[in-house]
């Protein structure tokens, strides 16, 4: 405590500011103080938090805070879109708004058991005509702990022999690879369509998962259907407002 009281009492004095000549003939200043510099623009103003891209639409249409004449709307992610101006004369950019997507989570490439991976499936994919997501839930649903009596794979497709009743059995071709539509991005735009490879295990119970298959090819899809949705929605305002992914 003292010797912080000391050097707060060091710096209310006047700062000495010293030129230094190298034996290479530059010169250079020297202080015994630190210098702040003084901004001649106004203070940087804290950005918005959102989570819709409704919500940011609605803010730059309502004219609520002054902004600069020209302004750059910045998908950052899947789940994420910024809000910030152009450079100013010191070279710094002000950020108004940081929206970010509020998307249920799933656990990809990790095995799960499989009654709470069906109700993730259920609650977190999109029926969709077009996905395999109704041909996933019917095997993984059917599957129960202790029906399956024998098991093959050969690590591109899974066979399942399952148990029907007491003797009876049938043959059940997990399919592979699915396509699936996952809410992963913002709900306002069209939730991009992956494919992906499903595995199942029986260890202490069935247990399922999921892991991606098309290397990340879905997050281009959903960034470009948000910048299409912005352009759109902002079409009245496009010489002010630059949409950039």
């Amino acid at each position: 405590m003292i010797r912080k009281a000391m050097e707060y009492l060091v710096n209310l004095g006047e700062a000495h500011v010293r030129e230094v000549k190298l034996p290479d003939g530059t010169v250079q200043t020297y202080s015994d103080k630190p210098l702040n510099r003084l901004s001649k623009y106004y203070p940087m103003a804290e950005p918005v938090s959102m989570n819709t891209l409704t919500s940011l639409v609605d803010y730059i249409r309502a004219h609520i805070d002054s902004m600069a004449e020209k302004m750059i709307v910045h998908v950052v992610s899947p789940e994420e879109v910024c809000l910030f101006s152009r450079l100013n004369g010191e070279r710094k950019r002000e950020y108004l708004v940081r929206v970010r997507a509020q998307v249920p989570s799933f656990r990809y490439e990790s095995f799960t058991e499989h009654e709470e991976f069906c109700i993730s499936v259920q609650a977190k994919f999109l029926s969709d005509p077009d996905t395999d997501k109704d041909l996933l839930l019917k095997f993984a649903g059917t599957v129960e702990n202790g029906t399956v009596a024998e098991y093959g794979d050969d690590g591109v497709t899974q066979k399942a022999t399952v148990r029907q009743g007491i003797a009876s059995k049938t043959e059940a071709i997990v399919p592979n690879p699915v396509k699936l539509r996952p809410y992963r991005t913002f709900i306002e735009v069209e939730q991009p369509v992956s494919e992906f490879i499903f595995r199942m295990k029986e260890a202490r119970g069935i247990c399922c998962a999921l892991f991606e298959a098309d290397g990340g090819a879905w997050k281009n899809a959903a960034m470009q259907n948000i910048k299409k949705y912005l352009e759109f929605e902002l079409e009245e305002f496009k010489n002010q407002f630059t949409v950039i992914s």
